[in-house]
């Protein structure tokens, strides 16, 4: 029989680095062949496109699979199972594929699907690593932003569970592998030390939890656990029930939630020529940010005279920005932002100054 092909399910809210920690996944991959399906959520698959054409020895963009459709604990019969089976089935089929879920997913529904008969022959969940934003949770916080992480549940209108972010937070723990505690180096050794402290007396038995800067785990650290989660689900199961089972009318309450939720949010995207200056429109996007209250800003730019692509991720006034990878050949140099915010944004207004 062939060796199953190892999975890794990478969770946590919104900001907390996932894309970040999986970047850096692929430049310390030795040339393993590293498939990646990401749940992205907005108009501009800047998740995607971060991880895309990277330049890393065996990431292709044809190992790129994003499922755009809504929360991938929802949506798993749908789009997770056939992206799965098209990794699987390909003549050159991956080493490894690393699953980025949205921030709202459930992973013990996602590690469950791994027992479907199409893909339980061909593939195992190597483990369920769950990113924590550190100086978020030291504040009392699940996220950097909570609200953004309300904007990102109200927009996805196929989330079928109501669930407090305490719960979900709870039961993404209980699902783990591994924690890694992000953003470490803004906390501080000893309040970093702390939290982790804190985290183990929280977790299942024998669950690593780790400090990171900047997502930087060693690839020998995050692959190869060997786990194979989904025989193992009784002693990961949710803490909470969230997933409703529900008959016709309770179907037309929850459609209408979710309908009145979507309408409180908006995100759209503001194209522009190339910047001349990176820190300087940093500090430009931080300023309108403040002042239309923008909770979320990601995308990329083009820099004058560099040949690299600037991606820029915001989450609130604080921006991240570094360089990606160069511009391919006849990709158009501009910049590209999405925006979400609550609804009735002036986007004229946002468009108008983005674009000054």
């Amino acid at each position: 029989m062939a060796q199953k092909i190892p999975a890794t399910v990478v969770t946590g809210f919104l900001g907390a680095g996932k894309t970040t920690l999986i970047r850096h996944l692929l430049d310390a991959a030795n040339g393993k062949r590293i498939a990646l399906i990401i749940n992205e959520f907005g108009d501009l698959g800047v998740d995607g496109e971060i991880l895309k054409g990277c330049g890393v020895e065996g990431c292709r963009d044809e190992d790129v699979v994003e499922l755009s459709n809504g929360c991938i604990c929802c949506t798993v019969a749908e789009d997770f199972l056939p992206a799965m089976q098209k990794l699987v089935e390909r003549d050159d089929a991956p080493d490894h594929i690393v699953i980025e879920t949205s921030g709202l997913a459930l992973p013990q529904p996602l590690v469950r699907a791994f027992n479907w008969p199409d893909i339980r022959t061909r593939v195992t969940v190597d483990g369920v690593v769950a990113v924590v934003d550190g100086p978020a949770l030291e504040a009392g916080r699940f996220a950097a932003n909570e609200t953004a992480v309300d904007a990102q549940r109200a927009a996805d209108e196929t989330i079928d569970h109501e669930t407090p972010l305490s719960e979900l937070f709870e039961d993404q723990l209980a699902c783990a592998d591994m924690v890694v505690v992000n953003k470490a180096d803004l906390l501080g050794g000893t309040a970093a030390d702390a939290l982790v402290t804190r985290l183990r007396d929280e977790v299942r038995a024998g669950v690593s939890v780790l400090q990171s800067e900047m997502g930087m785990v060693d690839a020998a650290v995050l692959l190869g656990l060997g786990v194979g989660a989904e025989d193992d689900m009784d002693g990961r199961h949710e803490l909470h029930h969230h997933h409703h089972h529900h008959d016709d009318d309770d179907e037309h309450d929850h459609d209408d939630e979710h309908a009145h939720g979507h309408d409180e949010f908006e995100s759209f995207v503001v194209s522009r020529a190339e910047i001349a200056d990176p820190t300087a429109f940093a500090e430009h996007v931080a300023e309108v940010i403040r002042t239309h209250d923008i909770l979320r800003l990601k995308g990329f730019a083009a820099v004058t005279g560099k040949p690299m692509r600037l991606a820029m991720q915001a989450v609130g006034p604080r921006i991240d920005s570094y360089f990606d990878r160069p511009f391919g050949s006849g990709e158009p140099r501009e910049t590209r932002l999405v925006v979400i915010g609550q609804a009735g944004l002036d986007r004229a207004a946002i468009e108008k100054a983005l674009v000054a």
